[in-house]
C-alpha cells in the first residue's frame, strides 16, 4: 500500500468514525459495536477488536463491552493484570509485537500473535480502551497506532 493509499484510508476511517459517533439515533455501545466492525472490515491485519470499559461498580475492573472477532474468557481484567490492565493503570498505549515474549500477557487465542491497547479518556479520566489482536507478528504500525489514538479521543465524547 502506498503512503497516499495509507493516508487516503486513514481519514476515510476517520470520517466514518466521526459518523458513527454523530449518529443520534443509535445508543453508545452500538456505536462502538460499529467502529469495531469497520476497523476489523477495513483493516485486515486486525483480527479481534473490541472495547473493554471501566466497569461502574467495580472503578478498578474492566468489563468486555462490544467487540468483533472470535469469543474470550477474559470478560473482566483487573487493572494491572495483562496488557489491557496495565494500559488501563497507566493511561498508555500499549503496543506488543510478539506476545510471546509479553510476561503479562494474558492470552485470548493461541492465534494472537500480536495486541494494540489504546485507552479511551474522557476529560482526563480513564474511561474504556481499544484493544486490537492480530494473528500477524510485528503487524501493528505506528501509522495503526496513531490512527487508534485519534479514533480514541473521537470516542471519548460517546461516555
Amino acid at each position: 500500500m502506498s503512503n497516499q493509499e495509507t493516508i487516503s484510508l486513514k481519514e476515510t476511517l476517520k470520517s466514518e468514525v466521526r459518523k458513527i459517533i454523530n449518529a443520534e439515533q443509535i445508543g453508545r455501545d452500538e456505536k462502538l459495536l460499529k467502529i469495531c466492525e469497520l476497523l476489523s472490515r477495513k483493516i485486515t491485519v486486525f483480527n479481534w477488536v473490541g472495547f473493554y470499559l471501566v466497569d461502574p461498580d467495580a472503578s478498578r475492573e474492566l468489563v468486555l463491552g462490544p467487540f468483533v472477532g472470535e469469543p474470550t474468557e477474559h470478560t473482566r481484567i483487573p487493572f494491572g493484570k495483562g496488557i489491557c490492565g496495565q494500559a488501563a493503570e497507566t493511561n498508555a498505549t500499549f503496543v506488543v509485537q510478539d506476545v510471546n515474549n509479553a510476561t503479562n500477557y494474558l492470552a485470548c487465542s493461541v492465534k494472537v500473535e500480536a495486541e494494540i491497547v489504546v485507552p479511551v479518556m474522557k476529560n482526563e479520566k480513564f474511561v474504556a480502551e481499544l484493544d486490537i489482536d492480530s494473528h500477524t507478528k510485528n503487524s501493528i504500525s505506528a501509522d495503526h497506532q496513531k490512527l487508534l489514538e485519534s479514533i480514541c479521543e473521537m470516542v471519548a465524547e460517546i461516555f
